[in-house]
């Protein structure tokens, strides 16, 4: 065949749309075009595909190769489809089997040598693959961070030589097994290290117990800080779906994700003077940019000093998360 389909997942904030992957074989002179509003990164990865399949030792096709990501409308970005797309070439031209391509999501960056590198966002794919009763190829070092979604099949390669030997059933990746912790989490600090400030401590358990917002005046040294950074020690453990959206919103930010402590609140400190963009995300596109606020949703935010501009950036802080 001439034409081939696969399954990816963008990303849209902490959302995982589908994305199709087509390719298209036709005669003429030998090149490779990408449509589907594609961002810089992504039209790069004709190249990296390229040499992947070369190093690999595949025949890449000499004919007039066009690679669609539907739906149209959605920005694509990064090098997340670089092993849909490589798969999707392969299949194509024949060089693997198609039969099974339908009930695999793939995910990827790939290297010039054919290994695989990690992706943002892993674990918001495996939820949405999960969902539509597929199972999902993608890195090595992105599958325990997917092997959070309960229930998901999470099959993890390092290499694209052993992803097209499992579509062609010659050696079959082993499932991941979900190994999602169920202890309390452990922290390194504790309230009883706190030796006086009765009344504070007071009142730290009063707002933890009642999830209510706290606020600390004094003089510098009395304290604010060592008690802010021990009143999650003071919080029950969260919810497997509050978990889930914390470790979804770490996935696609900046930030590392600890599988072992996900059932921890994160503490979050922005600095006094961080603006509105920084607690609430910015950008181009609002929801591609989640800041401070964004990744404590459901749990705790500490701002040390205060200044005239605080109030207002709270404000804009807890409505984003409201």
């Amino acid at each position: 065949m001439t034409l081939a389909t696969v399954y990816s997942r963008g990303k849209q904030g902490i959302q995982a749309p589908l994305v199709t992957v087509e390719a298209h074989l036709s005669n003429g002179l030998p090149s490779l075009s990408i449509v589907g509003l594609p961002e810089a990164a992504v039209k790069e990865s004709k190249d990296r595909v390229r040499s992947a399949l070369l190093t690999c030792h595949f025949e890449f096709p000499a004919q007039r190769i066009t690679i669609n990501l539907a739906p149209a409308d959605l920005p694509k970005e990064g090098g997340r489809f670089d092993l849909a797309i490589a798969v999707t070439i392969l299949a194509a031209s024949g060089q693997i089997r198609q039969a099974e391509l339908g009930r695999y999501e793939l995910l990827g960056e790939l290297s010039l040598s054919g290994e695989l590198r990690p992706a943002k966002g892993a674990l918001p794919v495996a939820v949405a693959a999960r969902d539509c009763g597929r199972a999902l190829i993608l890195p090595g070092s992105n599958a325990a961070e997917a092997a959070l979604a309960a229930g998901a099949e999470i099959l993890a390669a390092n290499h694209l030589l052993e992803v097209c030997g499992h579509l062609n059933g010659e050696a079959p990746l082993p499932e991941t097994p979900s190994d999602r912790p169920s202890a309390p989490p452990v922290f390194d600090v504790d309230l009883a290290d706190v030796h006086g400030q009765y009344q504070a401590k007071r009142a730290l358990e009063i707002a933890a117990a009642g999830r209510h917002n706290l606020l600390m005046l004094g003089p510098p040294g009395t304290g604010k800080s060592m008690l802010a950074a021990r009143l999650p020690t003071l919080l029950p453990a969260l919810s497997e779906a509050e978990a889930l959206e914390t470790a979804a919103i770490t996935s696609v930010s900046d930030l590392p994700l600890d599988p072992g402590r996900w059932l921890a609140p994160p503490y979050r400190a922005p600095h006094h003077t961080a603006s509105a963009a920084a607690l609430v995300g910015g950008g181009c596109q609002f929801s591609k940019l989640p800041r401070r606020f964004g990744n404590s949703c459901d749990n705790f935010v500490t701002t040390e000093s205060y200044s005239p501009a605080t109030p207002s950036l709270l404000a804009q802080g807890w409505r984003f998360c409201l």
